[in-house]
């Protein structure tokens, strides 16, 4: 795939171990970060690469050790497919953040090998990062929760936005595969959400659909001038460089922003607008296991699902094109299990 474009290649996984859960997978989402792996964007592929971190499917084989799932159940893949499990971020459920951290993909396993993701047939997961789907989840609406999903929920959770106070204000940056399931994990919880977007096309979309209560072009000075001061929260799930300067304005004073896109080139980020509002700016990196099946949990109780596109495999390079142009509503979802 060092040309970019994705192409068939046959590999074997390890066999199924003690510890593990064999998946004949069926749908894989695909990220924003499957293309840029695939292009090399972060310098860091090693090729060939086989990208997929939102993958859902069903139990084929578990190994002696496991207990907690069995063939035939509904399960789901994100983006860890190992930890240390003993430094002191796995043992409070931060896998995420363990130093040690093997991706579900272009990573090095622990058998030296590198890992492969869910754009394939099957996987052999380690029992301690498979979740459950709920039975009332469709698989394919389900999979980008496991990259999409838990990548606002977790700071959106951790800094105190889901804790249903009345009357606060969040504001929601970019409304693509990450925007959208904010927006929709903001409305179950009661927020108000604004939506701040260089898109004019996406506002009638954002509050009919969506139930956004209001929509701001970044490109409007007039626009973001009136909206000054006025939210609590923002999560910026922009994945292109940009200023925050302009958004920090958005916020009230001692509010914070939390970036989660994770653009090929730096940010910019001036002072004045953290100084004089006493604002923070952090970031966050999809969430620990224990967060991920919570999160999966809630979607189940309030039928929260992502938007998606149904593609082939077969059409797996021209949904990539399209998703560079960011021409997808909201996240392109690979049929795995229908001809692979």
């Amino acid at each position: 795939m060092e040309s970019g474009k994705v192409v068939l290649f046959s590999f074997k996984r390890r066999e199924n171990g003690v510890d593990d859960v064999t998946i004949k997978v069926q749908y894989c989402g695909m990220c924003h970060t499957d293309l840029n792996y695939i292009n090399n964007a972060w310098g860091n592929t090693m090729y060939p690469v086989v990208p997929g971190h939102e993958i859902t499917g069903v139990v084929t084989k578990v190994g002696t050790n496991v207990s907690g799932f069995q063939p035939g159940d509904r399960v789901g893949v994100g983006g860890i497919a190992a930890s240390c499990l003993d430094c002191d971020h796995c043992h409070r459920s931060e896998e995420n953040y363990c130093d040690k951290m093997t991706f579900t993909y272009n990573s090095i396993s622990s058998d030296g090998g590198i890992t492969y993701g869910g754009y394939s047939s099957m996987l052999v997961a380690d029992k301690r990062f498979i979740v459950s789907i709920p039975d009332s989840l469709p698989l394919d609406a389900a999979a980008p929760l496991l990259c999409a999903g838990i990548t606002v929920y977790s700071p959106m959770k951790q800094h105190g936005m889901l804790q249903g106070e009345a009357g606060r204000r969040l504001g929601v940056v970019g409304l693509g595969g990450l925007g959208h399931v904010a927006v929709k994990f903001a409305k179950a919880f009661g927020l108000h959400v604004t939506i701040v977007s260089t898109s004019p096309a996406k506002e009638r979309e954002a509050r009919e659909s969506l139930r956004a209560d209001d929509f701001v072009l970044s490109t409007d000075q007039k626009q973001m001038q009136a909206m000054a001061r006025s939210l609590d929260y923002i999560i910026d799930t922009v994945s292109a460089q940009h200023s925050l300067g302009p958004l920090l304005e958005l916020l009230k004073v001692n509010s914070k922003l939390v970036l989660v896109g994770a653009p090929d080139k730096p940010v910019e980020l001036p002072s004045l607008p953290l100084i004089f509002g006493k604002r923070t700016v952090s970031g966050s990196l999809t969430g620990g296991m224990k967060e991920t099946q919570e999160m999966m949990d809630l979607c189940g109780e309030h039928n929260i699902t992502c938007d998606i596109e149904l593609v082939s495999p077969d059409r797996i390079n021209e949904a990539l094109a399209r998703l560079a142009l960011n021409d997808v509503r909201y996240r392109f979802v690979v049929d795995i299990g229908s001809t692979l």
